[in-house]
């Protein structure tokens, strides 16, 4: 749980850019990559992840520019990356001007639930690390390229010189 908006940020910023990485590897050729008939599809997934910033943090009074939950997918990868960075830069600085430490303990309705700020902004982050190994399993799929998160991809292990276990 977080005692201080710093640290949260110092969470926030790890796990975003580790997010901002996978979205930029997007194509606009992938984002139509589903397991199976049905289910979400990788673009679908991929702007999941920007509009629940705006969703879940608009809830608890923070006020800034993103993209809203019920903009439409977008049809370009590059739509999307640009739409997750807009909507972190964004929230990153409400949450430094709008928010002072107090406000952490801070109470909300979330989804028929009382939340504190601290909750949510740990759900955020959860919500994001959930979604972005969903979004790794589709790029496999769709022959996209990996980077590490918390440890070394296969094109990391590559680029070490390294073997690749079968």
């Amino acid at each position: 749980m977080y005692h201080t908006i710093e640290e949260f940020h110092a969470d926030w910023k790890q796990e975003s850019e580790s997010t901002q990485k996978l979205l930029d590897l997007l194509t606009d050729e992938s984002l139509s990559t589903k397991v199976r008939e049905g289910e979400r599809s990788l673009g679908f997934l991929a702007w999941h992840i920007v509009i629940s910033i705006h969703e879940m943090l608009s809830r608890v009074g923070l006020e800034f520019e993103a993209p809203h939950h019920d903009a439409p997918v977008p049809a370009t990868a590059k739509e999307i990356a640009d739409g997750y960075r807009q909507a972190t830069q964004g929230f990153a600085e409400a949450s430094r001007t709008q928010w002072t430490d107090a406000n952490l303990a801070d109470e909300h309705d979330m989804y028929g639930e009382m939340w504190s700020n601290a909750t949510t902004l740990d759900m955020i982050v959860k919500h994001q690390i959930h979604h972005r190994g969903q979004l790794t399993v589709l790029m496999r799929l769709a022959g996209l390229p990996l980077v590490g998160m918390y440890g070394p991809s296969r094109e990391d292990w590559t680029s070490y010189g390294a073997p690749i276990p079968e």
